[in-house]
């Protein structure tokens, strides 16, 4: 499959055109919901071994996307809905996701980030496509609230799946239930098969302004006889303050030290933010495996209603998340070790 190029001209039409329809939708009420979010940043980054990965200062998408929502009713209990949201590379004028960039053997992710169908009614709902993970969705989300590139790596597990039917219940006195699988055909990534297939289950219970949730990812064997990741989230609203924590475990066969999935792994995250009426403050300390502290700030405008965050990031550690210049999957080398990148964007949703 051939890339899918954009001159300048072309992606700044197609944002113009999503635009435009949004405003059409907003005026005749469809059930078809047009949107988008710009997200651009300025970043100078500097690697800990520049004798393998030069430092650098250039712009960098941080995950730019176009979309629409359908939500059409098809009788008092019963709604058809859908999604289709593709993936746009702002920095590199690609219709593509900013990470994983472009490797042909790989389709599910790179042009389309959620591509699912559905019903809605009093059942719950169900769905099948690409889309976002109940795991994800219930563990690591509370605490993956960064508008960065580097957004993303609090957690082990994936955002979301190709070929995936989920399932998720009505909520029932503050309780919820979610579930997940996807066939090997939602896993593949190049030529290798990296899981036999994948279930996630996850619950949530809320009251009042505090959310618990526990949930669980199982990879199949993936060549480790068991390949599963627990997780524990919790989080609280307290007016402007908002509190949240993470932990997340590895349960598998792979005594490998070092690797990925080696058993016993773990990461824990805290993150906190207080949001005021014009300045808004966010810190977040991440412990474990990963060992890295992604730090954040973004004055809202109040000129521009539509554009929301400008942002410093700071993303430090041993497995520095760093690759080469506006470069995504194919160029990342954990074996670099530290480094740091500081970055000023822009997030601009309609």
């Amino acid at each position: 499959m051939a890339e899918l190029r954009v001159t300048p001209a072309g992606f700044a039409l197609a944002v113009s055109s999503c635009m435009y329809c949004a405003d059409l939708a907003a005026q005749s009420v469809p059930p078809v919901d047009f949107y988008g979010s710009l997200r651009t940043q300025l970043e100078t980054v500097s690697p800990d071994r520049q004798d393998r990965l030069d430092a650098y200062t250039s712009l960098r998408d941080a995950y730019s996307r176009l979309g629409m929502n359908v939500d059409h009713q098809l009788g008092a209990q019963l709604a058809l809905t859908g999604q289709l949201e593709l993936a746009v590379d702002s920095a590199n004028f690609r219709l593509r996701d900013p990470y994983d960039q472009g490797d042909d053997n790989r389709p599910h992710g790179q042009r389309f980030r959620i591509a699912r169908i559905g019903l809605r009614g009093n059942f719950g709902s169900i769905t099948y496509g690409q889309q976002w993970m109940p795991y994800y969705n219930a563990i690591a989300a509370p605490v993956d609230m960064f508008s960065s590139y580097y957004s993303g790596y609090a957690t082990y597990t994936v955002f979301r799946v190709a070929n995936t039917i989920a399932y998720s219940t009505p909520e029932h006195n503050g309780f919820s239930l979610a579930a997940a699988y996807a066939g090997s055909g939602g896993n593949v990534r190049s030529t290798a098969r990296i899981d036999d297939r994948r279930w996630q289950a996850a619950a949530t219970y809320a009251f009042g302004n505090t959310r618990l949730a526990a949930g669980i990812d199982d990879r199949g064997d993936a060549g480790y006889g068991r390949n599963r990741l627990y997780g524990l989230s919790a989080s609280h609203q307290a007016d402007k303050l908002y509190l949240a924590i993470k932990v997340e475990v590895f349960d598998t066969g792979n005594r490998q030290l070092g690797a990925f999935s080696t058993d016993g792994n773990r990461s824990v995250n805290l993150f906190g933010s207080y949001a005021g009426q014009e300045y808004d403050q966010i810190d977040v300390r991440e412990s474990g495996e990963l060992r890295r502290l992604h730090c954040s700030s973004w004055h809202r405008s109040s000129t521009f209603e539509r554009l929301q965050d400008v942002r410093r990031i700071l993303s430090r550690g041993e497995t520095a998340a760093l690759s080469a210049r506006r470069g995504g999957l194919s160029d990342f080398d954990a074996s670099l070790g530290g480094g740091h990148a500081i970055a000023v964007g822009i997030r601009y949703d309609f």
